[in-house]
């Protein structure tokens, strides 16, 4: 039986160029980035190299580059350090109701400890307005936190419009990044972003790594104390083998790959959705369909409990979820979808991701929408 990975919103393979990369780095470069000898310098260039190129990518400074262990890192540093760091200047939050766990558990927590946050509803599509923030926003707003693409549903907010409206307001912008990176092209001048979370396992590079974008002249949270690596703010000895990974993940996947990567991935949804459409399937796209993430296909099946559905396609060898993998072993409704299609409940438990990515072909994904559908007729 052969197995196809359909859950690369999950997490992703590591890129063989990528392997060949960190093997590298562990066999020869062995230093510390921070001693002064030979070894040590190896090491450090290796790392600004790395930083160097990262930074290229998106349109930033190396010394904007911060590295770290991921996504959820990013983010927590991001709202948690940013809110303490500038509660004299006030202690209001604007976030959305469909953000990642590691945005909203952040919230929650910055709510206990005095803060005031606003989330954002989301229409039937999953998306806020640039006018629902302006609504919101006051002179006591300190962060604006919106991810740029949903990581279950796959829809982009309009992060460059917010970015405009917050340019001369105290309120620093964050956006995260981590679902999107992989193909959408990431500008963060022209987004106007402060602040902006990247996770190596979601764009073929190693877990385990990431990084957080932090404009020149903006606020720069501590991270953790201790040495003075990473502009003295996240202190302790960098994963180098990690971070060359994660440069050289980022670097293949350029603007110009990132738009082939697009058309394949809108070829393999059309391949799905005119199976379900040939064979009479009861079914609802979830998301915006004009204004997503192309590797993301996320759809409601009337009728059809998504946990059997998933462990049918699991037995046929077809790897897809049912929601976030950060929410791993947890068989709730997705609170995305609650919140989305708060006229129909049952969508939140009838609802399956499949998500694209490196190393699948078309026959593959023909292969997946036969037993998709087979599936989906043994239910009845």
């Amino acid at each position: 039986m052969s197995e196809i990975y359909l859950d690369h919103a999950a997490t992703t393979p590591m890129h063989e160029e990528v392997i060949k990369e960190m093997t590298r780095i562990m066999m020869d470069v062995y230093g510390n980035p921070s001693s002064i000898h030979r070894f040590g310098r190896k090491a450090e260039f290796e790392l600004e190299n790395a930083r160097e190129e990262i930074a290229k990518a998106i349109n930033a400074q190396p010394n904007e580059i911060i590295f770290n262990s991921g996504g959820t890192e990013g983010d927590n540093t991001a709202l948690i350090q940013t809110a303490l760091d500038k509660k004299e200047s006030g202690k209001h939050i604007i976030s959305t109701n469909i953000e990642h766990s590691a945005v909203l558990h952040s919230l929650e927590y910055l709510e206990t400890l005095g803060f005031e946050v606003t989330y954002l509803p989301v229409d039937e599509t999953g998306k806020i307005t640039v006018e629902q923030v302006a609504n919101v926003l006051r002179e006591d707003t300190i962060l604006v936190s919106v991810m740029y693409g949903n990581n279950e549903v796959g829809t982009i907010q309009p992060i460059k419009e917010i970015g405009v409206l917050l340019e001369d307001h105290q309120a620093l912008f964050h956006t995260d990044a981590v679902q999107a990176f992989g193909t959408e092209s990431i500008d963060v001048k022209i987004l106007n972003v402060d602040y902006l979370s990247v996770s190596g396992h979601k764009i073929n590079g190693p877990k385990g790594v990431g990084l957080l974008y932090i404009k020149k002249g903006v606020l720069v949270p501590v991270m953790l104390r201790g040495g003075e690596q990473e502009e003295k703010k996240r202190a302790g000895t960098e994963n180098l083998a990690g971070i060359v990974g994660l440069a050289k993940a980022i670097t293949i996947l350029s603007d110009e790959q990132k738009q082939m990567n697009k058309e394949k991935y809108q070829v393999f949804k059309e391949i799905i959705l005119t199976k379900l459409n040939e064979s009479g399937v009861d079914f609802e796209i979830n998301g915006d369909e004009d204004n997503h993430l192309a590797h993301i296909l996320n759809i409601w099946f009337k009728g059809i409990p998504s946990n059997i559905l998933l462990s049918k396609l699991d037995l046929l060898g077809f790897a897809i979820s049912t929601g976030s993998a950060c929410s791993a072993g947890n068989v709730a409704p997705s609170p995305i979808i609650q919140v989305m299609k708060k006229e129909h409940p049952e969508a939140a438990v009838e609802s399956i991701r499949i998500s694209f990515g490196y190393g699948l072909e078309k026959q593959d994904i023909i292969d997946f929408s036969d037993k998709l559908v087979t599936s989906i007729q043994g239910f009845h």
